[in-house]
């Protein structure tokens, strides 16, 4: 059985990934709050990524960074603090995760890394300035590291559009924004976190094997297509 590192579990994509992979995985879940979810194959450590030392953990065969922000504003009126925390939690923590963690990681058979991104990295979207830009330094981050750590450990990204999280509720509080952001991508849909759980867990598994350092565009062909 497979010991996987998730950092933050407990709510979106990042508990979606948890459900999908904890009656096959030992699951090492690390977030402020308890996932709403009891498990053998679990075991939560409360971990507040902005603030806390991570925690010694001395088996490992995956780490899932899901950490994210979503902080809409004119660049008129986001503050360089903002961009500075939204810095820290989508790069900065993921760079003190892997650094922590990567000793344990490399002891593993086949071990592999999954990072967040987002389409707004490919796609100009007003209002998206820090977003855009932490996440474009998780993509050279997987692209760089991808090189660096090849052959031993695979680290791969997924950047989702908009998914129907809490993290998301604001883009989609009402059915009005839901039915024009649905109508914005050409499959006419939006991601459901389940569905960008399932890319996770397939990126660590044996399966991907001969995957590293990709981005893997989960957009309902936002980006891809002009229809």
């Amino acid at each position: 059985m497979k010991t996987i590192i998730i950092i933050g579990g407990s709510k979106g994509i990042g508990h979606a990934i948890l459900n999908q992979l904890i009656d096959t995985h030992k699951v090492i879940n690390l977030s402020r709050s308890a996932p709403e979810l009891l498990h053998a194959n679990l075991q939560h450590i409360t971990f507040n990524v902005l603030t806390d030392e991570l925690p010694p953990i001395e088996v490992a065969d995956a780490l899932i960074y899901c950490p994210g922000s979503i902080n809409l504003k004119p660049i008129s009126r986001i503050s360089l603090g903002e961009f500075r925390e939204d810095f820290e939690i989508n790069v900065l923590g993921a760079i003190k995760a892997i650094q922590h963690y990567l000793p344990v990681l490399k002891q593993s058979k086949n071990p592999s890394i999954v990072l967040f991104s987002t389409v707004a990295t490919k796609l100009g979207m007003p209002f998206h300035a820090s977003v855009a830009t932490a996440k474009s330094g998780i993509e050279g981050l997987v692209k760089s590291l991808g090189a660096e750590l090849a052959p031993s450990i695979r680290i791969n990204a997924i950047a989702p559009s908009v998914t129907d999280t809490e993290l998301a509720s604001k883009l989609l509080r009402n059915e009005k924004m839901v039915e024009t952001i649905t109508e914005r991508h050409p499959l006419k849909k939006i991601l459901k976190p389940e569905e960008v759980a399932e890319m996770a867990v397939f990126l660590i598994s044996d399966k991907s094997s001969s995957m590293s350092g990709q981005i893997f565009q989960m957009d309902n062909g936002i980006v891809t297509f002009k229809i």
